[in-house]
């Protein structure tokens, strides 16, 4: 038999820790004379510029980019892996927006028809011919839409190429606030069987955006192909203050409209 001493040492170093060199750098205090130089043609960042404000006005008529089926995490709105070298350019990494999500129309991912050309596209593809085109579009999910990590990529690249609203039966919490600070309309069905009565082919609007309120649903009227229309009522979560972020353009417009004052 024998027994082994226990270790002994010191809990802390007795003359501290090395404290190493100081690269601390205090920023100027004058901010407005500093520039940021980006190199125009790298692939990897991109200086970004601020989202448009709201016009006030409803959104009338905008085509569906995509009509989702089943879950849609933040992996299949923006996708990992080889992408994620591109996080610094908006533009770049937002040719992955919605390639894992599922069509309803067809049970394919990205793959959706363009609603003027009549042609199969790639999703990211096809919201940038509708922005091109000055043509906001929406997007219809299921339950639990942006579930997953809190990466903001899935809420910035809707915004980047045209999108104005997000429309599902339920929302992951982090998710649909990511999509507020941008300057996006996060709603769900005050009834989810309205998710069945909409086509992939429709026209969206939604009506009373100037009175947005909090606890206040706002109507949408949906244009089917042959020329009919029906109306349902939408839910948000909005307070005053995220109100102020989506007629801003985003909530980093609004925090600049603050400094300003």
């Amino acid at each position: 038999k024998f027994k082994l001493t226990p270790p002994s040492g010191d809990t802390l170093p007795q003359r501290g820790f090395d404290p190493g060199h100081d690269t601390y750098q205090a920023p100027k205090s004058d901010s407005a004379s500093v520039s940021v130089s980006v190199d125009p043609n790298s692939s990897r960042l991109q200086l970004l510029e601020p989202f448009d404000k709201s016009s006030g006005k409803d959104l009338e008529e905008m085509p569906i980019l995509i009509k989702i089926k089943g879950k849609c995490t933040t992996d299949h709105i923006s996708a990992a892996g080889k992408w994620l070298k591109f996080r610094g350019h908006l533009d770049n990494i937002s040719n992955n927006m919605f390639i894992g999500a599922v069509n309803e129309e067809n049970g394919e991912i990205n793959k959706v028809k363009h609603v003027e050309t009549g042609k199969y596209d790639g999703v990211p593809e096809t919201a940038r011919s509708y922005k091109a085109a000055n043509m906001p579009w929406v997007v219809i999910g299921d339950d639990n839409y942006g579930e997953g990590s809190s990466r903001e990529h899935a809420a910035l690249e809707p915004r980047h190429l045209g999108g104005r609203a997000i429309i599902v039966k339920s929302f992951a919490r982090i998710h649909e606030t990511n999509l507020k600070k941008q300057g996006m309309l996060p709603l769900t069905f005050a009834d989810a069987k309205d998710y069945d009565r909409i086509k992939s082919s429709d026209r969206v609007s939604l009506i009373g955006l100037k009175k947005l309120t909090p606890g206040q649903p706002i109507t949408c009227r949906i244009k089917h192909e042959n020329g009919q229309t029906e109306e349902f009522l939408l839910n948000h979560t909005f307070n005053e203050n995220q109100i102020k972020w989506f007629k801003a353009g985003s909530a980093l417009n609004h925090m600049r409209e603050l400094k300003s004052k």
